[in-house]
């Protein structure tokens, strides 16, 4: 069974396009490396379900018209229809060279540790993307939950192999 936290979030079904069962979906990586996933995955009541790609076609520079196999009807794919696109995260993190300084979407961190200063504040365990500023739902050790800002400014240092963020924190931030 595929988990939540083996996936990435890289985009969103949009709608039917045509009557052959292709689907346009928009992506927030380019085209061209939407097309490298082995399968898109996607929340249906609660399980995560792949879909393999017969054929895709560019409708754009972020959108593809995606035709999955056993799906040959507009009907078909109807229930995709503004749900969220997930991708394998292994593959994500494969094609992508975070090392570089690449933009990598927030979720990417669900599971890594935040750190402030010396001190661990928790596990990250959610966005919270709902508004403009972007937030980490952290899961402190004594079982609360906080909210800290994923700002780029905060951030001191992102070790990747031991999935840890540190960042600089305002002084009185949990005090609110």
């Amino acid at each position: 069974m595929i988990t939540r936290d083996e996936l990435i979030e890289i985009g969103m079904f949009n709608k039917p396009h045509g009557v052959d069962g292709e689907i346009s979906a928009t992506f927030d990586c380019d085209g061209e490396t939407a097309r490298e996933f082995s399968c898109f995955v996607c929340d249906i009541d609660g399980i995560f379900v792949p879909f393999f790609a017969d054929s895709v076609r560019s409708k754009g520079a972020m959108t593809l018209l995606l035709k999955f196999s056993g799906m040959d009807s507009a009907e078909a794919v109807r229930r995709l229809v503004n749900k969220t696109v997930y991708v394998p995260k292994r593959e994500y993190e494969a094609l992508q060279d975070v090392e570089d300084g690449d933009e990598v979407p927030t979720d990417y961190f669900i599971g890594y540790t935040l750190t402030d200063g010396d001190d661990v504040v928790g596990e990250i365990v959610d966005i919270d993307d709902a508004t403009e500023n972007v937030l980490f739902v952290v899961e402190r050790g004594d079982g609360t939950t906080v909210l800290v800002p994923a700002a780029d400014e905060l951030v001191t240092n992102i070790d990747l192999e031991g999935k840890v963020i540190a960042m600089s924190l305002p002084e009185g931030l949990f005090n609110v």
